[in-house]
């Protein structure tokens, strides 16, 4: 049951990460304001995590229990969340600059579906490479529809924000690209979308889609087709990869992700 003076649920999902769980848990510190709740979902680690969240004073609650990956301990935090809105940052992400959240709970209204805004890239020292939409090929729009999605994951993951009543569960069938499918669909139930003209999130590049592409993009291809079909699918990759390869060619001596 969702708590009326909970406007954000932030949640963690870890697992055995602890130095890199202390770091997102520091920005969520930093900056926490009232109507927020802090949520961390732990798979069972082993490294002192647990010991971690007893003790912490800005993990407001947590789970941590063995979990079958990912998405399955996603689909518990959706479940567990009390906030009228969840926003996942994970291990290692950071939430951006000192007033990021009370931006993001101004802008939440009753009504308010989904919140969206740019991400600032960043490397293992947390080095600033620069925001993803200049450091990809995937470019924030000004107006998000889940029609935006046809060429790919418009939007990261961490720089967007759904009200909890539209989000469904994550469908691990769908691999390491299930979060673009559940993208698209809580943006196919929402009637309220909003665009931050802010950096919402801090994201650590090398994600797992990052580590393991050829079988990303396989899965993201399963994705598309499930949405589009399959000739617009088939016409999308082949601007896909164009776009890829022109957008390479540009960076040549610059950052890129």
């Amino acid at each position: 049951m969702q708590s009326n003076s909970i406007k954000l649920s932030i949640i963690t999902v870890t697992y055995n990460a602890l130095p890199l769980l202390k770091g997102t848990a520091s920005s969520v510190e930093r900056q926490k304001c009232a109507g927020v709740e802090y949520l961390v979902i732990d798979g069972n680690s082993s490294d002192g995590t647990r010991a971690f969240l007893e003790g912490s004073n800005t993990v407001d609650r947590y789970i941590s229990e063995p979990d079958k990956g990912l998405y399955d301990a996603m689909n518990k935090a959706i479940d567990f969340a009390e906030g009228q809105m969840i926003w996942f940052v994970n291990e290692g992400d950071h939430i951006y600059g000192d007033d990021t959240l009370n931006k993001l709970v101004d802008a939440i209204d009753s009504d308010t579906d989904v919140v969206y805004g740019e991400v600032m890239l960043v490397n293992e020292d947390r080095l600033e490479m620069g925001i993803r939409s200049k450091l990809t090929t995937q470019q924030l729009p000004a107006k998000l529809s889940w029609r935006s999605m046809r060429f790919g994951m418009v939007v990261c993951h961490q720089g967007f924000v759904v009200n909890k009543s539209i989000a469904p569960k994550y469908k691990s069938d769908f691999g390491l690209t299930a979060d673009i499918d559940w993208v698209i669909e809580c943006l196919k139930s929402a009637q309220s979308v909003k665009c931050l003209d802010s950096i919402l999130a801090s994201y650590l590049q090398g994600g797992l889609s990052k580590q393991q592409f050829k079988q990303s993009m396989g899965s993201r291809f399963k994705v598309l087709r499930h949405h589009f079909g399959l000739l617009n699918t088939l016409f999308a990759h082949i601007f896909i990869l164009w776009r890829a390869i022109a957008f390479k060619v540009s960076r040549i001596g610059k950052p890129s992700y």
